[in-house]
């Protein structure tokens, strides 16, 4: 929820030309007129936290009338909804024009700002991939009693277009799940303990977001390498992340109070190795192997036999890529499946072949033969 920035390595906004001259940077100014200074296709992912416009009357009290800390900022103040949207179709338009054509948006926001900002950017031409569910474990109580209490946020993940090939890491998000796949209500903590920035013993920054987060978001829907831009940068959340994850960043912050913060809190993460970054493959994007590629390479041959792991059927492998069991014969797939009355099977998870009087999944020889491939 912050409105503009400041600098992590310097405050020069650069005049045009490629992506090098601001890697690496949080740039101090005015989030829209930075960015119409900045190359147009060269980001990969636009994470943006922008202001919620929570239009607070004044400060909040309890009802022991003890003072809440609540976001009061002058940076989260609006004169009115229309200039809220102009602000906001102004700051979007930017960010849409530093795509590139297959890069994605993820925006913040609660129920006072995600609704308008989700509307402009479907006006604008980006296309809604899916909303998440921030909830969190330990949200702000409603001291009034008056209304529930607000315990999540919504996150809007959006392709540049409705044609764009954007990047989603599934076999990661699946194995980051415990092998589940991941679902669109996420939960986690607000920021705290020694991760929440302080200043004279206070939050410096009101609503700083948990790096958890932003570890899903990046670790989903980037790749090492890939340029992340956060408009709103505020005290460097997005630049900490993408610099542990391998991933470039650019951040853009009007509040100078906040780079003194965001440059020493990037500069004391330590980037994980290149093979720490290395994440579950993705299946879609593997080289297709057909079980006959195996058979025309020797890995296996004509007459060898296959096992369930429980060893409780067996399919004899014929020249031309086929198997036959006692009441089935076809691809590896389809035996699979009769011989267990199912529908559809997996043959590359269910067939095992013996070695050393083991059984190992033929998968193992479908990834070796991949890789030869390669």
């Amino acid at each position: 929820m912050r409105r503009l920035g400041a600098s992590g390595v310097g405050n020069r906004v650069p005049d045009s030309g490629g992506t090098s001259e601001f890697l690496g940077e949080v740039l101090n100014g005015d989030c829209v007129e930075v960015m119409a200074r900045l190359p147009a296709g060269s980001v990969d992912l636009v994470f943006a936290d922008p202001p919620y416009n929570l239009q607070l009357g004044g400060e909040l009290h309890r009802p022991d009338n003890s003072h809440v800390d609540a976001v009061t900022d002058a940076w989260d103040k609006f004169a009115d909804f229309a200039t809220y949207d102009r602000f906001t179709r102004a700051w979007l338009e930017g960010a849409r024009r530093l795509l590139k054509p297959d890069g994605t948006l993820w925006v913040i926001g609660s129920y006072h700002n995600i609704y308008r900002v989700g509307t402009i950017l479907q006006d604008l031409g980006f296309w809604i991939l899916n909303d998440i569910v921030w909830r969190k474990t330990n949200p702000m109580p409603n001291f009034r009693g008056r209304r529930f209490t607000n315990a999540h946020e919504t996150l809007l993940w959006c392709g540049k277009s409705r044609d764009s090939k954007y990047t989603f890491n599934y076999q990661a998000m699946k194995a980051l799940n415990d092998d589940v796949q991941m679902r669109s209500d996420w939960v986690f903590p607000l920021c705290g303990g020694a991760e929440r920035l302080k200043r004279d013993g206070k939050k410096a920054h009101p609503t700083q977001k948990p790096e958890a987060l932003l570890h899903r978001i990046l670790l989903a829907a980037t790749k090492p390498g890939d340029l992340v831009l956060d408009p709103f940068f505020g005290t460097g959340t997005t630049g900490a992340v993408a610099k542990r994850l391998g991933r470039r960043y650019v951040g853009i912050e009007r509040e100078k109070n906040y780079v003194a913060l965001a440059r020493q809190r990037i500069a004391a993460v330590i980037p994980a190795g290149p093979g720490e970054l290395t994440t579950a493959e993705e299946k879609r994007g593997e080289k297709r192997v057909p079980f006959g590629a195996l058979v025309e390479s020797g890995m296996l041959k004509p007459g060898d036999l296959l096992w369930d792991a429980a060893r409780r059927w067996t399919a004899k492998i014929r020249a031309d890529g086929t198997v036959i069991s006692a009441d089935a014969k076809g691809s590896i797939h389809r035996v699979a499946a009769e011989v267990q009355g199912a529908p559809a099977c997996n043959g590359w998870a269910f067939w095992h072949f013996e070695s050393s009087g083991k059984l190992v999944s033929i998968d193992v020889l479908r990834q070796k033969f991949r890789a030869e491939m390669e």
